[in-house]
């Protein structure tokens, strides 16, 4: 019997149209589309995708109730055996979008297969509802994916969800804790390991644990008279209008702002982009973000030098660890290179 399947994709691999068109509406379409051909031919007859989801990635995330109402409300008519999402690579949005489409499957009892890259934000929060084949960075790793998320699905006939293994079936861990027995008691094996180790062997431990980065504090600055404060945020507050379109989710860029003449930020003036907080009460005082009033307070009062003229921004709402990463260094070394003393960084 063929596996019905279902597949979510976003507006451009449902070939909708790129960054014009991630406002498209969710929309059920008849049998494969476009990516999801190829699927449908790699599992040769296994398979059939009976429909596919397509929507926005804009719309996604910005109408989370209405597109998960509107998923759930497919996925309960068609009752597919499993639903494929994507693959999304490191798209944070396409991937937040796959996760969020993960989660209602996974509540009706449908298990999902989908495709990120680790980075991903969608994989970091939704991987327990989620089989994850590891992606490379872009679309570029799209002929390696596919083949890698077909296998998964061909296990998936062969074992059913719960027969499923990490390390047999290639997917990322799902960090969910499933009860099993062993042969031998948690202190054997741990002492088992303890003297593996010690004799220099390779050891690999039950319970992998996160590694975090860990920075240095610089030193205090010991004349704030004559310092130069730049203010930095995660919380997206930009000039009215959003010039340079950062994403209300998964953000793909950093705004760089002027302050020149700015005692204040009105309402009139700035607002919030970001997406994943409720924007009324710094839309009202966009300060409360960003707190150049007090700031400027401090400058005319001699508590510090001066207020740096540009400011920096960006949200902070599941943008993937890289793009953090690459904001950040870049940021700081445009701080640097001005002869600013020190940074305040806001979040929400």
């Amino acid at each position: 019997m063929s596996l019905r399947i279902v597949h979510y994709l976003n507006q451009f691999f449902g070939q909708k149209g790129g960054e014009e068109a991630a406002g498209f509406p969710i929309e059920a379409f008849d049998g494969a589309v476009a990516v999801g051909g190829q699927i449908q031919n790699l599992l040769k007859g296994q398979g059939e995708i009976v429909q596919t989801i397509i929507c926005g990635d804009d719309y996604a995330n910005e109408n989370v109730d209405k597109v998960t109402a509107k998923i759930k409300e497919i996925l309960t008519a068609t009752k597919p055996d499993l639903l494929i999402a994507g693959p999304a690579f490191n798209a944070g949005r396409y991937g937040m979008a796959c996760g969020q489409a993960a989660k209602v499957a996974s509540e009706l009892g449908i298990p999902v297969i989908s495709g990120m890259y680790e980075e991903n934000p969608g994989y970091e929060l939704y991987r327990p509802f989620m089989f994850t084949i590891g992606t490379g960075n872009s679309a570029a790793s799209m002929r390696q994916a596919l083949p890698d998320m077909v296998k998964l699905v061909e296990a998936f006939i062969q074992k059913g969800a719960n027969g499923l293994d990490p390390k047999e079936d290639g997917y990322m861990p799902r960090v969910i804790r499933i009860n099993t027995f062993a042969e031998k008691r948690g202190a054997e094996r741990a002492v088992a390991m303890l003297v593996r180790k010690l004799k220099g062997e390779a050891i690999e431990t039950e319970y992998p644990m996160p590694v975090f980065d860990r920075v240095e504090p610089q030193p205090a600055i010991k004349d704030m008279a004559h310092a130069t404060i730049a203010l930095v945020t995660s919380g997206g507050v930009v000039p009215h209008g959003n010039p340079n379109r950062i994403e209300a989710s998964s953000a793909s860029k950093y705004g760089e702002y002027s302050l020149v003449g700015v005692d204040t930020l009105t309402p009139e003036g700035y607002e919030t982009a970001h997406g994943g907080y409720d924007p009324v009460a710094c839309n009202q005082d966009p300060n409360r973000v960003l707190p150049v009033d007090v700031l400027r307070e401090m400058e005319k009062e001699g508590r510090i030098g001066k207020l740096y003229e540009l400011f920096y921004t960006t949200v902070g709402n599941g943008t993937s660890v890289s793009n953090a990463k690459k904001f950040g260094a870049a940021i700081a070394q445009k701080l640097k290179d001005a002869g600013v003393s020190a940074a305040i960084l806001t979040s929400t």
